[in-house]
């Protein structure tokens, strides 16, 4: 037997034997072109049949993956549209002379870098969906396609990576398991694995090597443990623990609609994060009394320029009308660090994480803020809106922020622009300074979110991205926990709540101690609520 690590991302037990996909080589040249303009409309024709493919996937797949997951197809077909996407490659063509297959592949390609360079696994998993487009256009300019394989039998099917497109069409009946080599675990591509109740787990690197196909395997979805030519006692053992599996959701959905509440009475709030429209929906199927954080720099990410007031506006209409009366916390822009947009022209940082980044922007370029802050207030008429403003250290940068946000309401009420007077204002805690003067700021804004990931980054001097000393990142480390409960204490003095929105909000061990400490709200990924509900209960 021979037992590889991955990562889990649907959970579930497959046993099966291990295919590997068989897609057809489509090998990108840099042919040199003699006419430009002809090459452009061979790029843009190709652009159209891609979008018709993309519309018709959009249509036939809600049943399969939903209705909500269905509508990436459309976003995948905004891209399409995006100038954004669309002008770099346009332009490699004209500069260069090449063909249309070079530029989308070596266009595309930079932008899914960009996605995959950052920190944020949100943004990660974002270069796979670049990816799957441009590579569906090479494909129509190339007049090829793709084979999954033709295994007549149900297999455990394996492979470098999955996108979206090929994941959404897979015949379920013939897909035991998904395993990869690489892999984000917030990708669009898990996330249908999940919804289809596929088990699929990434990251297993060249360990899943070629050499396993054919060969019988198991593999724990939750742990991400792939078990080849599995002993009895692993078959066994892992089929016992797909029973307790299925009784355990059974029990998670009586859960479903519940308030959220411990066995002494008190009530608590468990909203979801999100970074985009179509994470609202994923939101509501996860039973989420709300959004505690929209991570609003996804709109301006993957572009050349800044989106304007309109762009965010529709953006954030749409999420208010999709959680109805749930409060949406939406954050302002939190670029910088591993979130790098050219068009910022950022100065180049030795440590970027300690540098110029979120509220510092917003305070420096207060255009930029303000055009964001008028498209919040007026999209907040649409639903139950609130803003967070991310790194704030003191008390004087949360001061300059509440002018700039109040100099946007006073201009779009002499405009005659409807909007909320009442929408709440809050911080996120993500430094040592913010919490230690979280007496202070709990006195000028109305709630706190605490951010885990870079409070634990600041607190203990570790670079998250540094991943040769990721064994000394101690997430429990009692500074961190006497941090989080000295801001929810300040919070509860000054008759504000405190919430937490890092990855510690998910974390099972902690749940009780923050039940003690008094944590008003938990905001986490869509798929964790009904459990974590099932845990507070049980406080």
């Amino acid at each position: 037997m021979i037992t590889l690590q991955g990562k889990g991302v649907s959970s579930g037990i497959a046993k099966g034997r291990l295919s590997f996909i068989k897609r057809k080589s489509l090998p990108v040249e840099k042919r040199p072109i003699d006419d430009v303009e002809l090459e452009i409309k061979r790029f843009n024709m190709a652009r159209q049949v891609a979008a018709d493919q993309l519309d018709t996937l959009t249509a036939t797949m809600a049943d399969k993956i939903g209705e909500e997951n269905a509508l990436l197809f459309e976003i995948h077909r905004m891209m399409l549209e995006d100038a954004d996407y669309c002008d770099p490659i346009v332009e490699i063509i004209k500069t260069e002379k090449v063909c249309a297959e070079y530029a989308v592949n070596t266009a595309g390609s930079r932008l899914a870098k960009e996605f995959a360079d950052m920190d944020d696994e949100y943004m990660k998993a974002r270069s796979i969906d670049v990816y799957d487009v441009s590579k569906r256009i090479v494909e129509i300019l190339s007049g090829g396609g793709q084979a999954l394989g033709s295994d007549d039998d149900p297999v455990i099917l394996a492979a470098d990576d999955f996108t979206p497109s090929e994941t959404a069409q897979l015949d379920r009946s013939k897909t035991l398991a998904l395993v990869s080599r690489q892999g984000a675990v917030n990708s669009h591509t898990a996330i249908f694995a999940r919804t289809m109740g596929i088990p699929a787990a990434i990251g297993f690197g060249a360990f899943l090597s070629n050499d396993f196909s054919g060969k019988e395997a198991m593999l724990d979805g939750e742990t991400g443990v792939l078990y080849v030519d599995p002993e009895p006692a692993v078959i066994t053992g892992l089929e016992a623990k797909a029973e307790r599996t299925r009784r355990e959701r059974e029990a998670l959905e009586k859960m479903r609609g519940k308030p959220t509440r411990t066995k002494s009475g008190k009530m608590m709030k468990l909203y979801a994060n999100i970074g985009s429209v179509s994470d609202a929906d994923a939101a509501l199927a996860g039973d989420a009394e709300g959004v505690g954080l929209f991570r609003s720099e996804f709109l301006y990410l993957g572009r050349d320029t800044y989106p304007d007031e309109n762009a965010q506006y529709e953006s954030y209409r749409k999420a208010l009308e999709k959680m109805g009366n749930r409060q949406v916390i939406i954050r302002t822009l939190d670029i910088g660090a591993d979130k790098q947009a050219d068009y910022f022209n950022l100065p180049k940082e030795e440590n970027p994480a300690m540098g110029m980044r979120a509220i510092r922007i917003c305070l420096t370029r207060p255009d930029i803020f303000k055009t964001q802050l008028r498209a919040i207030y007026r999209a907040s008429v649409h639903g139950n809106a609130a803003i967070m403003f991310p790194m704030i250290c003191s008390l004087d940068e949360l001061l300059r922020a509440k002018e700039l946000a109040k100099a946007v309401r006073e201009d779009l009420a002499a405009k005659g622009v409807p909007f909320k007077l009442d929408v709440p204002i809050g911080i996120m805690i993500e430094t040592p300074a913010s919490a230690v003067v979280s007496d202070m700021l709990a006195r000028e804004a109305d709630f706190f979110s605490i951010g885990t990931n870079d409070l634990t980054q600041y607190t203990l001097a570790i670079d998250r991205q540094n991943n040769s000393i990721s064994s000394f990142c101690d997430t429990h480390h009692e500074a961190i926990l006497r941090l989080i409960a000295m801001t929810c204490d300040n919070a509860h003095r000054a008759g504000i709540w405190c919430g937490i929105c890092g990855s510690l909000g998910a974390d099972l061990a902690l749940t009780k101690t923050f039940v003690e400490m008094g944590v008003d709200e938990l905001s986490v990924e869509p798929s964790c609520i009904l459990k974590l509900r099932s845990v507070i209960a049980a406080c």
